[in-house]
């Protein structure tokens, strides 16, 4: 079994970004050479997250709402009592998972027919990274 891996970097412009990087992942898929197995594509921080689904403007904007009624940014949360004010990233980054993983077949990721990989910023403008291991043959 072969392994690659390369890392993502994002700076996001907004404290809460959804960034379809379905192109990327492809692009390292590529580079890796790998036809059979799997990928898997974390955020490496914990107040992000990593899902899979459909890349319709309408429902990004959906979820973004339905996350921010589960996990509304209030000041009451403890976490804040250590000097921090992300206690609604980290909520919202439980919500949506940290990671997923793709099944790669004849050298391409085998989506559903909608299926987009997005990286979710809940905590932005500052550097964050997405580890994308590719495992197989």
């Amino acid at each position: 079994m072969k392994f690659y891996t390369e890392y993502l970097v994002f700076n996001t412009k907004k404290h809460r970004e959804f960034i379809n990087i379905t192109e990327d992942v492809e692009k390292i898929l590529a580079k890796s050479s790998i036809q059979e197995g799997m990928i898997l594509v974390s955020a490496m921080h914990i107040t992000a997250s990593v899902y899979v689904n459909d890349a319709e403007q309408g429902l990004i904007q959906d979820i973004d709402e339905w996350l921010e009624h589960l996990a509304p940014f209030k000041q009451e949360y403890r976490h804040h009592r250590t000097g921090e004010t992300n206690g609604d990233a980290h909520l919202k980054s439980l919500l949506m998972h940290h990671e997923i993983i793709v099944p790669v077949t004849s050298a391409r990721l085998d989506f559903g027919p909608w299926q987009q990989i997005y990286y979710a910023e809940f905590d932005g403008q500052r550097s964050k990274r997405v580890i994308v291991k590719v495992m197989g043959e």
